[in-house]
């Protein structure tokens, strides 16, 4: 399971930094980098509940991270034989006629890619919310490694350095590719009809937040403009969530964290 297994003691700055809930504002840039890439937005669109259901996977990456950077060993194992369990049947052939290529939830290459989704936007928010110089730190970088290693990811995938990383972000995103389908798949993440009222009422802004944070390889494939509107809205949001961070007590930035893994402990006894 990796050098995380077990409760954390709190002294990594991985179980520091990732209960802060500023940092979910990167959560939507995410999943969108995620759906960019062919094969896994193939995957998503053919083994997921994500039309129906598109904060699902939100829900379940989060209780996965926070269960590997501050759950207790038990916390940590039902994440992973949930996350285990949910891969085992997702693979696909390659269809030339639809023009998707051939995929598995299990290729180390593709748990690479979500990993690495979920730090570089973990890294690109903290810069802007927290007072640390986290887009540099080297510990946090490995530690995020765990997100992908405590599943099928060799640990010798996970680039060996930030500069690596960057390097490996570089090419990755160089060949994005976004279908019709992942595109629509993007849009109901922004309208989630499913959800709650008081979840849909905040994703409007969520969709230009997530815009304005985008890689501008990922934002150009699904063909969103970085207005003038969208920049604003993004800049107000930021420094709200800013000073909220700086100033409100940990037990309400840490709030989402707690929430998820009592939830992560309802799965274990359901």
């Amino acid at each position: 399971m990796g050098p995380n297994a077990g409760k954390t003691d709190g002294t990594t700055t991985f179980s520091r930094v990732a209960p802060e809930a500023g940092l979910l504002l990167g959560a939507g840039r995410a999943i969108l980098m995620q759906l960019a890439h062919l094969q896994i937005g193939t995957a998503i669109a053919q083994h997921s509940d994500f039309a129906s259901n598109p904060l699902s996977r939100l829900i379940h990456t989060l209780g996965y991270i926070y269960a590997l950077s501050n759950g207790t060993a038990e916390q940590q194992r039902t994440m992973i034989d949930y996350v285990n369990k949910a891969h085992q049947d997702v693979h696909g052939t390659r269809n030339e006629t639809a023009g998707t290529p051939a995929y598995s939830a299990l290729d180390p290459r593709l748990q690479l890619w979500v990993a690495a989704t979920l730090f570089d936007s973990a890294r690109v928010i903290a810069e802007q919310i927290l007072s640390d110089d986290l887009a540099h730190d080297e510990g946090l970088y490995q530690h995020y490694s765990l997100l992908g290693d405590a599943l099928q990811m060799p640990v010798d995938y996970w680039p060996a350095t930030l500069h690596d990383f960057d390097l490996y972000l570089e090419k990755t995103l160089a060949t994005v590719r976004v279908t019709d389908q992942t595109r629509q798949l993007a849009e109901e993440l922004f309208t989630a009809p499913e959800a709650p009222w008081w979840i849909r009422a905040g994703l409007p802004l969520m969709r230009d937040v997530t815009i304005a944070q985008l890689p501008a390889a990922v934002r150009e494939a699904f063909g969103f403009e970085l207005g003038e509107k969208v920049l604003r809205r993004n800049n107000r949001t930021i420094a709200v969530v800013r000073f909220a961070t700086r100033w409100l007590p940990r037990a309400i930035r840490h709030l989402p964290m707690k929430l998820m893994l009592r939830h992560v402990d309802r799965m274990n006894h359901s």
